[in-house]
């Protein structure tokens, strides 16, 4: 199945564009509270400006809470994953569900160049998907009905 469009029509598509990012010597209760406030799941960790890190929920899960550690004392940097996956504007959607599938991964920080310019969730790439497919649909029922101009 070839899906169309790229990683720059589904930010363009997002409700919001802003990103929402952590410093690696933060502690993980501020960042999980800062996923709290903002409703995501996974925070870009970014040093002097540069992408580090990511720091999801299931990092929390799975490298605080089971390993019993204090969130309050742990630095973000302790439990994010260093060798992030990403992709640029121009990746295809495609690409993106293969990654996501393929690597087990929720999140892509989007860069342009080393800058980072967005993150794409699982539920951007669903929405996504599904509002291409509504489009087709409509499109297609046009075309059949006679809805276009001779």
């Amino acid at each position: 199945m070839n899906v169309s469009g790229n990683v720059s029509a589904i930010m363009a598509h997002k409700r919001t564009s802003t990103v929402w990012s952590i410093g690696p010597n933060v502690v993980v209760n501020d960042a999980i509270r800062l996923m709290d406030e903002k409703n995501v799941g996974a925070l870009p960790v970014v040093d002097k400006g540069t992408l580090v890190g990511i720091v999801s929920e299931r990092d929390y899960t799975r490298k605080v809470i089971l390993k019993g550690r204090s969130s309050r004392e742990t630095p973000v940097s302790d439990i994010m994953t260093k060798k992030v996956l990403t992709v640029t504007p121009s990746d295809s959607v495609t690409a993106c569900m293969r990654i996501m599938t393929e690597k087990r991964v929720r999140h892509l920080p989007v860069l342009e160049g080393t800058d980072l310019v967005g993150i794409l969730s699982i539920g951007d790439v669903v929405n996504w998907l599904l509002w291409a497919q509504t489009a087709t649909i409509e499109h297609l029922e046009r075309y059949i009905t006679g809805g276009y101009p001779a």
